[in-house]
């Protein structure tokens, strides 16, 4: 398992707080969902959700009917509970404690989904970790979904650095790869009445 030891114990100390405090938390995957049926992904397809922690996302395409759900997360303190979450219904997941700068996939998958993993790498290398990696996981012709930090949002969230993106901005990043289909922003109030807006971003694999 290849996992960075200080962002792994960073990741793990957050989560090992009430998820119902978390910024980062939602009760309903809304926007998630809405993208996922624009986008026209499948129940047999294969979905990968980056950073998928404690998200009530995977919970809620069980309810629809998925069969192929991989969820990859840094942290297994949130792994951990989100498969308490879930009960019995955790072995139909697939769960990876794994860094996306480090993780080298062995599949390919229909959507890749990344709810606010990618604007915490500020680093241009580990960018470029994380297209050559999503790259290589995509199956031809696949989605993406990305939401991060809105031009107008927080510059550091969970006491780290993040970076801010507008749609014009993330498809410029993702050009050679991707070819962006659908934007969308979202002004979302977290548990403690802080107002974070989020540019939201749907792709399609460039065949």
């Amino acid at each position: 398992m290849q996992r960075d030891g200080t962002t792994a114990e960073h990741w793990d100390g957050a989560y090992r707080r009430d998820r119902f405090t978390l910024s980062w938390y939602e009760r309903e995957p809304t926007t998630s969902l809405e993208l996922i049926d624009e986008l026209g992904v499948k129940p047999e397809q294969s979905v990968v959700d980056i950073g998928g922690g404690t998200s009530s996302l995977t919970g809620r395409l069980l309810d629809r009917g998925f069969q192929q759900l991989t969820v990859l997360d840094v942290s297994t303190v949130a792994l951990t509970a989100a498969k308490a979450q879930l009960g019995d219904r955790a072995a139909r997941v697939g769960w990876l404690a794994q860094d996306i700068r480090s993780w080298r996939p062995e599949r390919r998958f229909d959507l890749w989904h990344d709810r606010a993993v990618f604007h915490f790498l500020v680093d241009p290398e580990d960018q470029r970790r994380y297209l050559e990696t999503l790259t290589a996981s995509l199956a031809p012709g696949g989605g993406v979904i990305l939401a991060t930090f809105a031009l107008d949002g927080p510059d550091r969230c969970s006491g780290l650095p993040v970076a801010r993106y507008d749609a014009t901005t993330i498809a410029t990043i993702f050009a050679s790869t991707l070819q962006l289909v659908r934007e969308r922003r979202e002004e979302r109030t977290t548990p403690n009445g802080t107002d974070q807006p989020f540019t939201w971003t749907a792709f399609r694999a460039r065949l």
